[in-house]
């Protein structure tokens, strides 16, 4: 089985599963995540490898980390996650991308991300559920962060917090690759 199988499987698996637990028919997930039920039907049946962005937003909508949707088994309490199961979830053809290392559930999804921007990229983020935090620290290059229209400029060696609830953008306008470790807190689903 390919590796985009057993994602696929296991995004299938823990859809429906933490749907399930939280009590959410198809059509109220549908609603809260801002996909349709068609979409939730293929995932869940595994017929589909949907966009980074919907299963974000599925996450969100369940109060749980990408990590967890895309989870093969619950681990124990200590998970080591290898280098080579960090998960790419997004890239471009010009050499940008992100890969999730690693998450946890504390009391809500809790995740640490690896972003790669290849000089005049850019990636846009929806807003993520109230509550939700960010943290990112530049290794290489600049970062140029746009959060609610605001544009912050964070070179290699600083960080910056801010409120995920608005829409937010990581770019690089520089020339040379920009480089950052990413943290994503998202409250807890009641």
């Amino acid at each position: 089985m390919s590796d985009l199988d057993l994602l696929t499987q296991s995004l299938a698996r823990n859809v429906k599963r933490w749907r399930t637990e939280r009590g959410f028919t198809l059509d109220a997930l549908a609603a809260r995540a801002g996909v349709s039920r068609g979409m939730l039907i293929q995932i869940e049946q595994a017929r589909t490898n949907p966009s980074i962005g919907t299963v974000v937003k599925i996450g969100d909508a369940l109060g749980i980390s990408v990590t967890t949707l895309l989870d093969y088994e619950r681990g124990p309490k200590v998970r080591v996650v290898p280098a080579e199961q960090a998960v790419r979830l997004w890239h471009t053809d010009a050499g940008s991308y992100n890969r999730l290392l690693a998450g946890a559930e504390a009391p809500g999804p809790l995740e640490m991300w690896d972003w790669h921007l290849m000089p005049g990229e850019s990636s846009p983020s929806d807003p993520h559920p109230s509550g939700t935090v960010e943290i990112v620290h530049v290794t290489a290059g600049e970062l140029t962060l746009t959060v609610d229209g605001i544009e912050h400029r964070v070179p290699a060696g600083a960080s910056a917090t801010f409120e995920a609830n608005t829409p937010h953008t990581y770019a690089n306008e520089g020339d040379v690759p920009m480089d950052m470790l990413m943290t994503v807190s998202v409250p807890a689903v009641h």
